[in-house]
C-alpha cells in the first residue's frame, strides 16, 4: 500500500496531515505547502503565467497541470482540494474566473471573464443535518479543445462541452454539449450547430 493510500484509509492520520497541509475550517492551502511543496509536485508548462493576484488553492494530494503558454488572469479562483484541475496548452483562463476540480480544459480554450465552474455539490437532502455538515458530491467536467466560454457562464458538475463550441454569455450549462455547437441560455440549450457537408453553422430548430 502506497503512502497516499495509507493516508486516505485511516481516518485519523488523514485528519492530521489535512490539518498540516490546511487551516481548520479553510480551503487555503498554508503557506508553506505553496512555499515548499505545490513548486514541486505541481506542473506548469513552458512560457504558461499565472497572475500574482490570482487565487491558487491547490493542494499536493490532487493533481494541478497548466499547458505550456497559458494564462490564468488576475482575480480568479483555482482549487483543486475535491479533485484535479488539468489545463491544457494555449488556454486563457480570464479575469475573475472560478475553477473547482475535478476539472479538464483542453488546448486552445478561452475563459471570458467571471465564468464559475465547479464540478463540487452539496448533499443536502436530509433536513436534519446542516448542509456544510452533509457530504460533498463530485463529478468531473470536461471542456474540450477549442471552446469558448463567454463572460458570466455557469459550468455545473458533470457537464461535457464538446470541441469546438461556444457557450453564450450567461449561459447556465446543466447538461453536456455536443461538439461544433453554440448553446445559448438558462439551462443552456443548443441553438446553432456546424455542418461540415454545408460548411456553415446550422440554426436548430
Amino acid at each position: 500500500m502506497s503512502l497516499k493510500e495509507t493516508i486516505k484509509s485511516n481516518p485519523r492520520i488523514k485528519q492530521f496531515v489535512h490539518w498540516l497541509l490546511v487551516p481548520s475550517g479553510e480551503a487555503r492551502p498554508r503557506i508553506w505547502v505553496k512555499l515548499f511543496v505545490n513548486p514541486f509536485v505541481h506542473q506548469k508548462g513552458k512560457g504558461s503565467s499565472i497572475r500574482w493576484r490570482t487565487r491558487v488553492d491547490v493542494l499536493p494530494f490532487n493533481r494541478f497541470q497548466l499547458g505550456a503558454g497559458s494564462t490564468i488572469e488576475d482575480f480568479s479562483t483555482i482549487n483543486n482540494g475535491v479533485g484535479d484541475v488539468l489545463i491544457g496548452d494555449n488556454t486563457l483562463i480570464g479575469m475573475g474566473n472560478t475553477i473547482i476540480g475535478p476539472i479538464t480544459i483542453g488546448n486552445n480554450v478561452i475563459f471570458a471573464q467571471n465564468i464559475v465552474a465547479s464540478a463540487l455539490n452539496h448533499e443536502y437532502r436530509d433536513p436534519n443535518v446542516a448542509i456544510h455538515l452533509q457530504p460533498i458530491l463530485t463529478a468531473a467536467i470536461v471542456i474540450e479543445d477549442d471552446c469558448w466560454i463567454a463572460a458570466n457562464a455557469v459550468i455545473t458538475a458533470g457537464v461535457t462541452i464538446g470541441k469546438h463550441s461556444v457557450i453564450a454569455a450567461g449561459a447556465v450549462v446543466t447538461k453536456s454539449i455536443p461538439p461544433y455547437s453554440v448553446a445559448v441560455g438558462n439551462p443552456a440549450k443548443v441553438l446553432k450547430q456546424y455542418d461540415f457537408e454545408t460548411k456553415n453553422w446550422e440554426r436548430i430548430n
